[in-house]
């Protein structure tokens, strides 16, 4: 046997035993001015319990409390607890497609809420968080710090003016860096499918490096405007709207690394599929290693003989307690005989006085009175009544539904009463169904005209609804019309405005030449500019930038 707090035995047994010896020892005022044979003959004799023996009850029980406070125990044992998880990257593109309006708000946004899914469903695993344009960023190395993980991902900016291109290469090389520590290797890409009509170049690092690749596919199949931070659409050289859709061969780079593709839901069912099939197709790895110890605890056994001993230090009137103890069980026997027929009684009381309540139409005073005698069906039933007269009609069905009975006309009135209250809670379909029985029961004139009245009401509801959904069927089609003619007007303006663009285009084209030469080096400004401000801590996010040995390769939607 061991203490686990030993201490407390060393700074509390010896304050207590010089306590004990001091108050034991110490004379009372009476002992100073008497001798020992006429404090005899004056002093009361208790046969039962001195105070002396009562001090040195007391103090047992405090050292006893304090062997319990130090927490005796035995039977230690070790534990050794391992830690497994199975990590991955999460790769959001954040090029200028992505924001594309045909997932709303944007392909970008909605990325940004799946990864926050990822990461709420995602509890046993490591998470890694890079975004990726012509260059790739990490956000975050890998981590099972979630709270941390979510407020960079929430802090994100979606409107940042990252650079052209989605180069999917260089994501693979960070996810390399990021996971070389690990035997598997799983990439999560969420892109709306990237530039490339063909991925050999990233299949075949993929397989050299063992890295999975899982495709979330943010895109539809309609092509959509590219809508920037300004309100304005991306536009190409000769002026004419930018529109994009997913691109399908992405889904090629998933199914050659025994990866896996699957489009976006709005719901998290994607989600879960992708986190699910990585969890099962990768071995789990040991990330640490705890060890804990845990004993048998013995502290309650000298808590209770202290408990114990002081119930008998207190017990210092036995015959107080032998006679309260003949008190009580008379009192029982007395009560017990006579409890039925006094209960019986105050019911028959209780009862007449909720009537009389009732009768004067109080029927909140009725109900509280009711509730005191609820034994029987017809019980159940008086205080439901008084509850529907209050208009507690939930409360009152209740007790209706409590009433179990073989009496078939309290069995008709239940059900009656029951049809009324599903009428004013509006629930017509049950008001039918108990109508139907209490008249299986009893042939009554009320309840035929109350189910009569019920059913005309359904036939309304349902005409009703019938006229809302060729009504709104109506606005759809008109809304659709007006849609048609906007689409219309607003493709005459833009087929106008690109007629303007290319004439003066070609009376200009030595200057338009210049003039994306200019918008070149703009770019690339704009570039340094952002990262700059990242390196003064300007953003909200830190992200560090890595550079891919292979650049993207320049296309004609490099966008």
């Amino acid at each position: 046997m061991q203490f686990l707090y030993p201490n407390v035995l060393f700074f509390m047994l010896i304050p207590i035993i010089i306590l004990m010896f001091l108050i034991t020892t110490n004379r009372d005022k009476f002992q100073k001015y008497f001798d020992k044979e006429a404090l005899a003959k004056l002093s009361v004799k208790n046969k039962y319990m001195t105070k002396t023996t009562r001090n040195i009850l007391f103090f047992i029980a405090l050292i006893l409390m304090t062997i319990s406070l130090a927490r005796p125990v035995f039977d230690e044992k070790e534990h050794k607890l391992t830690q497994e998880t199975v990590s991955f990257v999460i790769a959001l593109d954040v090029s200028k497609s992505m924001l594309a309006t045909d997932i709303f708000p944007n392909r970008l946004t909605f990325g940004k809420k799946k990864i926050l899914e990822i990461i709420d469903y995602a509890k046993q695993n490591s998470i890694a968080v890079i975004l990726f344009a012509k260059s790739s960023f990490i956000l975050s190395p890998i981590t099972e710090d979630f709270n941390s993980l979510k407020i960079l991902v929430n802090r994100l900016d979606t409107g940042l003016n990252f650079d052209n291109g989605s180069n999917i290469f260089s994501t693979l090389e960070v996810s390399k860096k990021l996971l070389k520590d690990y035997k598997d290797k799983n990439l999560i890409l969420i892109t709306d499918g990237g530039n490339n009509s063909t991925y050999e170049k990233e299949i075949n690092f993929a397989k050299e490096n063992k890295i999975k690749i899982y495709t979330l596919a943010l895109a539809t199949d309609t092509p959509t405007p590219i809508k920037l931070e300004n309100g304005s659409f991306l536009t190409k050289e000769d002026g004419s709207i930018v529109t994009v859709k997913l691109n399908e061969d992405i889904k090629n780079l998933s199914l050659n690394t025994n990866g896996a593709f699957i489009n976006f839901s709005t719901t998290n069912k994607d989600i879960k599929q992708l986190i699910d099939e990585i969890n099962i197709s990768s071995q789990k790895e040991k990330k640490e290693s705890k060890n804990y110890k845990t004993y048998t605890e013995l502290f309650y056994y000298p808590l209770a003989l202290a408990l114990f001993v002081l119930l008998i230090a207190f017990s210092s009137r036995p015959d107080f307690f032998r006679k309260s103890k003949n008190l009580v069980i008379i009192f029982l026997a007395i009560f017990l005989s006579n409890n039925q027929a006094n209960a019986f009684e105050f019911d028959f009381k209780t009862i007449d006085k909720a009537n009389k309540h009732y009768e004067k139409q109080e029927y909140e005073k009725a109900s509280k009175e009711f509730q005191k005698v609820i034994k029987t069906p017809e019980s159940h039933y008086n205080l439901a009544n008084s509850l529907y007269k209050e208009k507690e009609y939930k409360k009152a069905l209740m007790h209706y539904k409590n009433i179990v009975t073989s009496n078939q006309e309290l069995e008709y009135k239940k059900l009656h009463n029951m049809g009324n209250s599903y009428v004013k809670l509006n629930d017509l379909e049950n008001a039918k169904r108990v109508y139907e029985k209490a008249l299986k029961i009893k042939e009554d004139k009320e309840t035929k005209e109350n189910l009569e009245e019920v059913l005309k009401a359904m036939k309304q509801n349902q005409q009703n609804n019938q006229q809302q959904q060729q009504n709104q069927n109506q606005d759809n089609e008109k809304q659709k019309e007006r849609d048609k003619q906007k689409e219309e007007s607003k493709n005459q303006k833009n087929n106008k405005e690109n007629e303007q663009k290319q004439e003066k285009k070609n009376n200009n084209s030595n200057s338009e030449e210049k003039k994306i030469k200019q918008n070149e080096e703009i770019s690339e400004a704009e570039e340094q500019k952002w990262l700059n401000k990242l390196d003064s801590k300007e953003v909200p996010v830190m992200l560090k930038k890595f550079d891919s040995k292979e650049r993207s390769e320049e296309t004609s939607t490099p966008w």
